[in-house]
């Protein structure tokens, strides 16, 4: 049986992993983000946002995958697995958004956003650690999903309101479509798991070029 390995810590993934069938095993990287992404820079120059967070997907993933002998994940019984790592960035007339350092700043955030739209971008990276006896590739693979996302025009007090539940700071963009701060995105359009965090449908295509199936991966 071969199994998923997600390589982050984001509740909102895992869930909708767990919703699709996937019930992920979970094993946080220990990426320092600001160093890949200079290290990234200082090698190809500047990174197009769907670039920055393809790099730091791979990183994530590839840094789980190198320590899956030392890692303690709950769950597993020593199956193969897949590793897939992901990362988020809301793009904003060419302005890239992660997370909000404090509540000042989410503030700040939804104030230039409100009545606007804006792209989040969610990078995508597989390492295949199955063994190759099991049909294992070792391909180490990703794409970038994309999706527009317009924001309500929210008051002052819907903006103070939203920040004090503190779910904005925890997301990249501060805010989120599958919580609380679903009722502040009046549409999208493409793929809204890429706005939730993990695009289901890319997951099946860089599934299929490891010669893996989604029904495979169905946990009962």
């Amino acid at each position: 049986m071969t199994r998923l390995l997600l390589a982050s810590a984001s509740p909102a993934r895992r869930a909708t992993l767990a919703a699709a069938g996937l019930a992920p095993l979970v094993a946080v990287s220990g990426v320092d983000e600001d160093a890949v992404l200079a290290a990234a820079r200082e090698r190809f120059g500047d990174l197009e946002p769907a670039d920055a967070v393809l790099v730091l997907a791979q990183a994530k993933a590839e840094d789980v995958a190198r320590r899956l002998d030392d890692l303690d994940v709950e769950g597993w019984q020593d199956e193969d697995v897949v590793v897939l790592g992901c990362d988020s960035m809301l793009e904003i007339d060419g302005e890239v958004l992660g997370k909000p350092v404090d509540a000042q700043d989410a503030v700040a955030r939804w104030q230039a956003m409100r009545g606007r739209s804006g792209v989040l971008h969610t990078g995508h990276w597989l390492v295949d650690e199955r063994d190759p006896a099991d049909g294992g590739t070792g391909a180490t693979l990703g794409a970038t999903a994309s999706t527009v996302v317009h924001f309500a025009d929210l008051s002052d007090d819907e903006i103070t309101a939203y920040v004090a539940t503190r779910e904005p700071l925890t997301v990249a963009g501060a805010f989120t479509i599958d919580g609380l701060g679903g009722p502040f995105v009046e549409r999208i359009e493409g793929d809204h798991h890429t706005v939730v965090g993990v695009s289901l449908p890319l997951l099946r295509h860089l599934l299929a070029d490891i010669d893996l199936t989604v029904p495979a991966l169905w946990q009962a």
